[in-house]
């Protein structure tokens, strides 16, 4: 798998992932890591207006290079209109409900990194339902999607823990190669 381009989308259901792949391309690329969820949610949980969403994501997504983690249906496509490459983490349902688990011990009482302080971590059973149903209603309409830039944009489909350590392993050598044959150059 290749990752080609600058301005990449890393998309999947809640706990899938996409925050800590995000980073850790972000951190071998060099390039700034976008949190959707930290531009959308507001201090106390509140939602970001739709008139003004869509704005902020425009001009995130203009920007000459970025990673962007987040799925925000109503804004998905304007990321995918300018993305080189979209990173779909389809992982289990029962992996993300864990992560989700995890996260919300990990940060008990406390705000996570990507999310607006004031917004403490919690868990509620309509994003539990959510993540479960995710596979059902969401997942289908994701890859309908994805099918229509197949062949305009780099689609990179990870499905297990086991694919996203083989994808980021690849990803370091790439690079480290990539670096070496520029200094070569100079």
């Amino acid at each position: 798998m290749r990752l080609d381009g600058k301005r990449i989308m890393v998309i999947g259901c809640g706990g899938s992932g996409k925050t800590s792949l995000a980073c850790e391309i972000g951190q071998i690329l060099g390039i700034d890591v976008i949190h959707l969820d930290l531009l959308f949610w507001k201090p106390g949980w509140v939602e970001t207006e739709k008139s003004k969403w869509k704005q902020i994501v425009k001009e995130v997504s203009s920007r000459k290079q970025w990673i962007i983690d987040g799925n925000y249906g109503g804004t998905i496509d304007v990321r995918l209109l300018v993305a080189d490459t979209v990173i779909f983490l389809d992982v289990s349902r029962f992996l993300c409900l864990w992560r989700v688990m995890k996260r919300r011990i990990l940060f008990h009482g406390k705000t996570r990194p990507d999310i607006s302080e004031g917004c403490p971590e919690s868990l509620s059973w309509d994003f539990i339902r959510w993540i479960w149903r995710f596979p059902k209603l969401k997942r289908p309409g994701l890859l309908e999607m994805l099918n229509v830039y197949k062949n305009k944009k780099n689609l990179i489909i990870l499905q297990s823990n086991k694919e996203i350590k083989s994808f980021l392993k690849d990803l370091k050598q790439s690079f480290k190669v990539n670096l070496h044959a520029i200094r070569l150059e100079e």
